[in-house]
This record gives C-alpha cells, sequence and structure tokens, in this order.
C-alpha cells in the first residue's frame, strides 16, 4: 500500500467530517472537538487550520482519503495530531504517515498527546522515536469524563 501525503483540498473536508463522526474513533481518540456532529463548529475549525502556519496534511492510502496529520502550535511546543479511518486502522498507515510528516517538519522539539488505554495510537507514537514524559488527567469529551492522558516527547 502506498502511503502519501498532500494538502489538504477542500473535497478532504467531508470525508473528514464523516471519519471524525464514528463513535468508536471518537471514543478511542478522546480528547475530540465537543460536538463533533456540528458542521459548522467543523468548516470554521478547519477554515482556521487551513489559514495559519500549521502543516495539515491529507493521508493517502493507495490514492484514497483515509485521514489527516499535522503540526501545530507555537514553536517549542508544537504537537502532533493525526486521525484514520477506522477501516483502515492496524495496517501500518498512521506510522507510515506521522514519519513523513516529521520527515517533513524537522523541527524539534515536538509533542503528543494521546488517550491512556489507547494502545494503538501509543505504539504508532513511539515507533516515530516520541517516549512518554508524562501522566496527566483531563476531561475526554467523547467520553465524558476525566480520563488519564499520556504526554509524549520527540526530541531531536
Amino acid at each position: 500500500m502506498l502511503i502519501a501525503l498532500r494538502p489538504v483540498h477542500d473535497s478532504d473536508l467531508p470525508v473528514f467530517f464523516r471519519q471524525m463522526n464514528d463513535p468508536e474513533s471518537l471514543r478511542m481518540a478522546a480528547f475530540t472537538a465537543k460536538d463533533p456532529a456540528d458542521r459548522d463548529a467543523f468548516d470554521a475549525h478547519w477554515a482556521r487550520v487551513r489559514a495559519s502556519d500549521d502543516v495539515v496534511r491529507t493521508v493517502l492510502a493507495d490514492g484514497d482519503v483515509v485521514g489527516s496529520a499535522a503540526v501545530y502550535g507555537t514553536p517549542g511546543e508544537r504537537e502532533v495530531t493525526y486521525w484514520i479511518d477506522r477501516a483502515y486502522w492496524g495496517r501500518g498507515i498512521a506510522t507510515a504517515a506521522l514519519r513523513q510528516l516529521l520527515a517533513e517538519v524537522p523541527e524539534r522539539p515536538l509533542y503528543a498527546r494521546a488517550a491512556a488505554d489507547n494502545a494503538g495510537s501509543l505504539r504508532v507514537l513511539e515507533r516515530c522515536g516520541f517516549r512518554v514524559t508524562a501522566h496527566t488527567t483531563g476531561f475526554a469529551q467523547a467520553r465524558g469524563e476525566e480520563i488519564e492522558e499520556v504526554v509524549l516527547h520527540l526530541e531531536g
């Protein structure tokens, strides 16, 4: 399977919206928008993201849109994030996409966060060189409760 990144196109947004409203994906991601089904808020968020200096990419698998990956935030505190369609989980796509994103954005340090019980995402981050530096708690919108969150760090 050929994994590639490219800039986000307008035609990707409906695919992202569908992906980011999958109940199982939302539960796993945990730290999501307050109301993922609010299309106006989704569109406003993506308009801000695309107009910013953040590095935001569409993830393609054999030419199909399967998710997104980004580096965002202020220098010295920038974080990575990614979202892969649940139908493609377990195929190494997130790892390949994150590696490509990290090659494109050589800035370090970078940070990442994941729900402590999101073993798949933690595995992806560790395979890409991130190391656990802290455990904290935060309110997970998708779960409606405080949960444990893992903070990871990637040095240069």
